[in-house]
């Protein structure tokens, strides 16, 4: 007999979501495992409260949280999916940059459809991650950065992504002068973010919401399985 896949138990109650709360980081749950008594205390989220709550595994929290906030909730085992449990075939740093109530992208058309991206890459062998998003920054803007803190990883595609706010100087360079794989930097203003279609989709939704309710502590953690940039997000 094939082994049987692992599952989440997801549990509701009339206050909302039940989770396992992690007794060593504030602010962070976990999903117990079907068929398993949780061994740590449970509470309830309200889906306000668990869409920026850090819940564990990531995979399995966006399925769940998809499904409560388009469609009501959900009773049911879900997969239990950590992306985080395998090692990434990439590691990308990425840099938020924002001024007078605007945050940098860059700019991108591809048959015919605008998107953006928040400027980042890849990261360098022996590259410290910090050093990664202040060089991707340089690269794709001009502008000169330095790191005030992390505030989300997001695991996409057997990706796992870094996100730093950083502090920058300096003006946006000359197009000729940038390496953004033919992109455009471009300001836009952060209560537009969630009608914009900007990759990676749910941490642009976060980071709206971020920037007047508090920079998450510590680190978000999110998955990102989104490919319609264009299609609403508010989960």
């Amino acid at each position: 007999m094939a082994d049987q896949p692992m599952m989440a138990n997801v549990q509701m109650d009339d206050a909302g979501l039940v989770l396992a709360k992690d007794p060593d980081v504030e602010g962070s749950y976990s999903f117990p495992r079907h068929g398993q008594v949780a061994e740590a205390e449970c509470c309830s989220l309200s889906l306000a409260e668990a869409l920026h709550a850090r819940i564990r595994p990531v995979g399995t929290a966006e399925t769940v949280l998809r499904n409560w906030a388009t469609g009501g909730p959900v009773r049911a085992a879900a997969l239990w999916d950590d992306p985080a449990a395998a090692d990434p075939v990439r590691v990308r740093a990425g840099a938020v940059v924002i001024r007078d109530e605007r945050m940098l992208l860059i700019g991108f058309e591809e048959d015919g459809q605008q998107f953006y991206e928040i400027p980042g890459g890849g990261v360098e062998p022996g590259e410290t991650l910090h050093a990664a998003a202040v060089r991707e920054l340089r690269e794709e803007s001009g502008l000169a950065g330095s790191v005030i803190k992390e505030v989300a990883r997001v695991w996409k595609d057997n990706r796992r992504e870094h996100y730093f706010l950083l502090n920058a100087e300096g003006e946006i360079g000359a197009r000729e002068q940038l390496d953004n794989h033919g992109g455009t930097p471009a300001w836009v203003p952060i209560d537009r973010l969630p009608t914009t279609p900007v990759w990676p989709r749910r941490l642009a939704w976060r980071i709206a919401h971020w920037h007047t309710a508090g920079w998450p502590i510590p680190p978000a953690e999110l998955a990102d399985s989104i490919l319609d940039l264009h299609a609403d997000c508010t989960w």
